[in-house]
């Protein structure tokens, strides 16, 4: 049985090489935070402009001030925005403020604090190199210099930055159009009655705000019941979206029916079963206009799918680099037993610890059905399919949900 299910890093490379990076769009710079930029972005200006005083001051000749204190002349000031027409000569000074443009003739700022601020001579009571506070021109960037990559995910830093190059609008990919659909006629959504034999349904808020958060447009299809009718016009909402996710329904039970109602639509299926724990029935496919993930019903399983392979999915249509499963290593804080054939992603605790690596506890219950226990963990501990018993103490790897974004 174990020779039948893929590996869960032939399933992500499957995944994301199902996903071409969407188009771009160009949006507002005060739109653009957290958006994936499409192009490289060139400064359109070379900053400063040119030379300007880094402290508030006089700027002057190096050469008058070498011997000290020594007296000039001030002949005129150079606020910020504004600037002294003239040239400084022997002698004299100009009034600067800091993001002042240095005046010809000065090579040099000393400030205030080492002055006695005279009018209208000034006494200087110190020394200066040439260069002394003055921002040479271009010392931030020059005109053309290619400041911020595509494929790169922009921060507040990036917007400030891109607001410095003067670019009011920039381009970025198209936001991936996700929608969800979920099923059984034992789930209903939060707040509605529950049967006696009902459940909230908690794996579709959790991946709309995953998907939110990863940069995607999250549409909610509802939950379809388990007869053919309900699957079949629910899934006709999925029209247009890039991804249909579904969860629950893709087992082999006989209300499992939605690869039954999909293939009927046109599906063809890439595969449906995976050699992990928690998440074995997790199918990937395509529709004739759509890609579609089938994730497990259970609420852990479904969102540490989503984390092995929606969150990289989503990745890939925004041009983003790398797996999106990034991984550390860490010490057990306690031991664990031997694995079977699946690859197992453990729920633990992250913690800090007396040496150079972090601890990981694993819970002492996994069942996949207790979401507070995924809500809880810091990390996933990856134990390899057939791993042998592991100590307390024995390096191993794990998947940090701190950083993996929207976890």
């Amino acid at each position: 049985m174990a020779d039948t299910l893929l590996s869960v890093d032939e399933a992500r490379a499957r995944i994301q090489g199902a996903f071409p990076r969407l188009a771009a769009e160009t949006v507002a710079l005060s739109e653009a935070v957290g958006r994936v930029l499409a192009e490289d972005l060139a400064a359109r200006r070379t900053q400063p402009a040119t030379a300007v005083s880094a402290m508030d001051g006089y700027a002057l000749r190096v050469a008058d001030v070498a011997s000290v204190p020594a007296k000039l002349k001030v002949v005129g000031e150079a606020p910020a925005g504004g600037a002294f027409a003239g040239t400084v000569g022997a002698g004299e000074c100009v009034r600067i403020f800091t993001g002042g443009p240095v005046p010809a003739g000065a090579d040099a700022v000393v400030i205030q604090e080492d002055t006695d601020m005279g009018k209208p001579m000034v006494t200087v009571k110190e020394t200066l190199k040439p260069g002394e506070n003055i921002r040479a021109a271009g010392i931030d960037f020059s005109e053309g210099q290619v400041l911020l990559r595509a494929g790169r995910r922009l921060t507040a830093r990036d917007i400030g930055l891109a607001a410095a190059m003067n670019h009011p609008w920039i381009a970025v990919t198209r936001r991936p159009r996700i929608a969800i659909l979920a099923t059984g006629d034992e789930v209903v959504r939060p707040g509605d009655p529950i049967g006696p034999n009902q459940i909230v349904s908690s794996n579709g808020p959790a991946l709309a705000a995953f998907i939110q958060a990863r940069g995607g447009v999250a549409i909610d299809l509802g939950i379809a019941r388990d007869e053919v009718g309900s699957l079949t016009a629910l899934t006709e909402g999925a029209r247009g979206s890039d991804l249909l996710i579904t969860t629950g329904g893709v087992s082999v039970g006989d209300y499992d029916l939605v690869q039954k109602v999909l293939s009927e639509a046109g599906l063809t299926v890439d595969f449906w079963k995976i050699a992990m724990k928690p998440g074995k029935p997790l199918m990937f496919g395509s529709l004739p206009a759509t890609r579609v993930l089938g994730l497990p019903g259970n609420p852990v399983s479904s969102m540490v799918c989503a984390l092995l392979f929606l969150g990289p999915a989503i990745d890939a249509m925004l041009g983003l680099p790398g797996s999106g499963v990034p991984m550390m290593r860490a010490r057990l804080g306690a031991d664990v037993g031997p694995n079977n054939f699946r690859e197992d992603f453990m729920r633990a605790t992250l913690t800090d610890g007396d040496g150079d690596l972090p601890v990981a506890t694993p819970f002492p219950v996994q069942d996949s059905s207790m979401m507070s226990r995924l809500a809880q963990a810091g990390c996933l501990i990856r134990r390899a399919p057939n791993a042998a018993p592991a100590k307390k103490g024995d390096v191993v790897e794990v998947i940090s949900l701190a950083d993996i974004l929207g976890a």
